[in-house]
């Protein structure tokens, strides 16, 4: 009786002290940096790996304990990690100060060749504009450039045609970052890492080139940066299909 009286103590007293260990409460806090909008920044708690974004002021709300490390991420700020201590659980905002990232490359030396260009080396024929064919009919409807003779531009204006090009222009730019985008992610990247649902990563793809500031990252061919972007981008698109299916 008294052996099964101190197992059922043992018991009790790992399970409370698992219980403990385990327990994670809300731990509210602001980013403090110099800038006007802190939207976007990731919060992540390494112990848990579960993530959260900042508001627009900065601020945010994560679940953690003692001990945990969070992970201060921006594309404009400085990463920063800092492991939780008793004052911050005793604090109802955890204030966390973030500077702005400064990139200084390094010292480049240039050395100029001005007889080496690319029509020099006969990739291009000299004086000629090279053009996507979307390009081309834009260029010839609205300028005559590639069609200097009558009155093309002035007629395609009046009749409509000159815009119906523009849009096919935008349509071919945004085919050219969809098959970018092909090239750099593997398909099960956005459904298995990003977490788009796989009936909308086509509409999450059309979503993420109609951003400006993503596919000027996109042409830089970074993919790191680019993926981090579009991590960001996947979290307010998830918002939107939540809310679409509510």
């Amino acid at each position: 009786m008294i052996q099964k009286s101190i197992c059922f103590l043992f018991i009790l007293f790992v399970t409370n002290a698992f219980a403990q260990e385990t327990v994670r409460t809300k731990l509210s806090g602001k980013i403090n940096a110099n800038l006007n909008d802190l939207e976007g920044i990731y919060v992540v708690n390494l112990k848990t790996e579960k993530s959260v974004v900042t508001d627009k002021r900065g601020f945010f709300s994560i679940d953690a304990k003692l001990g945990d490390v969070l992970l201060f991420s921006s594309l404009q700020l400085k990463g920063i990690q800092m492991e939780l201590l008793p004052e911050h659980f005793k604090q109802e905002l955890v204030f966390v100060k973030m500077e702005i990232m400064i990139n200084q490359l390094p010292e480049v030396m240039i050395q100029r060749y001005d007889n080496i260009n690319a029509v020099a080396l006969g990739i291009v024929s000299a004086g000629i504009k090279q053009y996507s064919p979307a390009e081309r009919k834009y260029a010839t409807a609205t300028s005559g450039r590639l069609n200097p003779m009558g009155l093309d531009p002035l007629l395609n204006l009046l009749s409509g045609r000159s815009a119906l090009l523009k849009k096919e222009l935008e349509v071919e730019k945004k085919e050219i970052y969809l098959q970018q985008l092909d090239n750099m992610f593997e398909k099960n990247h956005f459904f298995e890492d990003l977490k788009i649902p796989k009936e909308y990563v086509k509409g999450f793809q059309y979503y993420i080139v109609e951003n400006e500031r993503f596919t000027t990252i996109l042409n830089s061919k970074n993919k790191i940066t680019t993926d981090f972007l579009m991590g960001e981008l996947a979290i307010k698109y998830n918002d939107i299909i939540a809310c679409e299916n509510e």
